[in-house]
Order: structure tokens, then C-alpha cells, then sequence
């Protein structure tokens, strides 16, 4: 699907409520379009409406105008440079960012990951700034529940007890 097309349903997304799909389709565009910093800020965006500050301060670490309080959530949650290099998702050098603050920063974080691990990181190659991320690899916070989660969970619970009933029932049927 074109950008721009994409686009438009984030948008229609949005302004239908639609935030988790939004949120994904932007996470795909940023896959697909790792240097362009427009996107990155509209993610951001989006997951300021969650009240998520650290990935705010994920999406927005390459802007210059991005708030200090967003970096340091984003800085604590991944707390290595690696980890840090992992969550922006960067491909390709350092020069294709389209700004110099951009550039700077990505050229600031693999140092620092190179200096951490003791030899030279690639963003295009995770396996070398990946060693020892999976053992202490910290999931986001889930967040609270929602009813729509608690009532998901309570019908398929309903669902799995009906099935059993029903099996029970066809079982004890079986030696009548």
C-alpha cells in the first residue's frame, strides 16, 4: 500500500478512535521507512495519546525539539546503547538522517554502543550490537486493564467452560 494511502488511514483511524490500529500502521511505515523523521514524529504522536512517555522519546530522539522529560523515559526504559540502537529501529549510515541533529544523535549512540561492547556496531547488522540483549530484554509496561480486555478474557473463559461442558455432557450421554 502507497504511503500517502496509509497515511490517509491513519488519519481516518484517528479520527474514528481507532488508536491501536493507527498506532500499528505507523509502526509499519517507520519499518519500511526507517530515515524519514515526519513518521517517526506522528508515532510519537500517537503514543502520547497512550501516555507513554519513553516511547514517545523513542520516536522523537532524533528531533531536535523533542522534550528532555521524553528522552529520559525513553533513555531509562532502554538503559544500554545497544538496547537503545535496537529500539530506533535505524537502517543504513548515519548520513542518510535528514537532519544534522538526526545524524548526530545516531553517530552519538553507536559510539557509545561500540565503546559499551569493545568493537565496532553496524546498524545494519544487529548481531553486532545485540549480544546480551535477550537475557535482560525488559517488556513495556502492559498498562492497566480495560474493560474490553477483562470481557475478552471472561467470554473466552465462558467459551472454554461451555466446550468442556458440552464434552462432559456427550461423554456421560455416551454410557447411559
Amino acid at each position: 500500500m502507497p504511503l500517502r494511502e496509509t497515511l490517509a488511514r491513519v488519519d481516518a483511524d484517528l479520527a474514528a478512535g481507532r488508536v491501536p490500529v493507527a498506532r500499528q500502521r505507523l509502526r509499519g511505515l517507520v519499518s519500511s521507512f526507517p530515515h524519514d523523521l515526519t513518521l517517526r514524529r506522528r508515532l510519537a504522536e500517537v503514543y502520547r495519546l497512550y501516555g507513554d512517555a519513553a516511547e514517545a522519546g523513542r520516536w522523537m530522539f532524533l528531533e531536535e525539539d523533542r522534550t528532555a522529560d521524553e528522552t529520559a523515559a525513553f533513555e531509562a526504559r532502554y538503559g544500554s546503547a545497544g538496547r537503545r540502537m535496537k529500539a530506533l529501529a535505524w537502517r543504513g549510515p548515519e548520513a542518510l538522517a535528514a537532519t544534522s541533529f538526526a545524524e548526530r544523535q545516531l553517530i552519538a549512540v553507536r559510539t557509545a554502543c561500540a565503546e559499551e561492547l569493545g568493537h565496532p556496531v553496524d546498524w545494519d547488522d544487529p548481531a553486532t550490537y545485540g549480544e546480551g540483549l535477550e537475557g535482560n530484554v525488559e517488556e513495556a509496561p502492559s498498562g492497566p486493564w480495560t474493560v474490553g480486555g477483562v470481557l475478552a478474557g471472561v467470554g473466552c473463559l465462558v467459551a472454554v467452560l461451555a466446550f468442556v461442558a458440552i464434552w462432559v455432557n456427550g461423554v456421560v450421554a455416551l454410557f447411559d
